[in-house]
């Protein structure tokens, strides 16, 4: 079984591409075969057509807030809804966020996912600061087209399951509210390489608290650890993360769960994995 974690970019170029961290579970040990990037989006969909089989943590939102659909009354199944999202333009989308937010009280502007709050999540509807909106109008059309099962969402090839990861539900589980990464260049500090190593020494002692009670760690070579820990973006490292994520589902799936650790969850807005 070959296990995908994807940090994903809707707008991916060859500064920020989509990074998508390959590798495997072997006797408790996550093995990272290799990393690969797409500088497309139409390169990450053929990629997703590769045969299975495969399990693969996506940081990517597959759903959005019950309320927010019901209120601008969009359709309630996950695919419909999912097909109607996908027809509007990033301008269709932002205007009719705007509106659902401007006719609500300071303080309560967004409406919430069930899965955000223990997730620690942005908002899926947010389009700005990170705009994770874009990122399911992006991302999750491609899914669909490319025939993945989503688990408690809809049906697809059960060889190529796609499950929505948050790497910083990970991260913050070893390094609390400190900070390991930036796009910022002026924000790439030493203090946010030094929380990189810890976070990867975390992850290869097996001492997240995600992957207790798994047996789950992260085994890497030494120039996949320099690797990692030199990137002040973090991409690469959230990749590994969602990797993780992954084989914290696939372990589930292995114990007989056939929801890959999923709770019972509202099928229109999805849910986070590990959350």
């Amino acid at each position: 079984m070959t296990l995908l974690g994807c940090d994903f970019s809707s707008a991916p170029s060859r500064r920020k591409p989509i990074t998508l961290a390959v590798g495997r579970a072997d006797r408790g040990r996550v093995l990272l075969e290799r990393i690969e990037t797409f500088e497309t989006l139409d390169a990450w969909a053929a990629r997703l057509g590769d045969p299975g089989p495969w399990v693969g943590g996506f940081d990517l939102p597959f759903g959005l807030p019950r309320e927010l659909i019901e209120t601008l009354g969009w359709p309630t199944d996950w695919a419909a809804c999912m097909a109607h999202y996908a027809s509007l333009s990033r301008p269709q989308i932002r205007d009719a966020f705007a509106a659902f937010c401007d006719a609500r009280p300071v303080g309560g502007k967004f409406a919430h996912r069930a899965t955000d709050g223990p997730a620690g999540a942005s908002p899926s509807m947010k389009w700005v600061n990170p705009p994770v909106a874009f990122m399911l109008h992006a991302g999750v059309p491609r899914l669909r087209a490319a025939g993945v099962s989503f688990p408690g969402l809809a049906a697809g090839d059960p060889d190529r399951v796609a499950l929505e990861a948050y790497p910083g539900l990970l991260a913050r589980s070893v390094l609390g509210s400190t900070s390991y990464k930036s796009d910022d260049k002026a924000r790439q500090t030493p203090e946010r390489l030094i929380a990189r190593k810890t976070l990867i020494d975390a992850l290869e002692a097996g001492l997240a608290p995600l992957l207790h009670g798994t047996g789950l760690r992260l085994k890497l070579s030494h120039a996949q650890r320099d690797d990692l820990a030199a990137d002040p973006t973090g991409d690469r490292l959230d990749a590994v993360l969602c990797l993780l994520q992954a084989a914290w589902a696939q372990h589930r799936q292995g114990q007989g769960d056939v929801r890959y650790g999923l709770p019972d969850f509202d099928p229109l807005e999805g849910w986070i994995v590990s959350a």
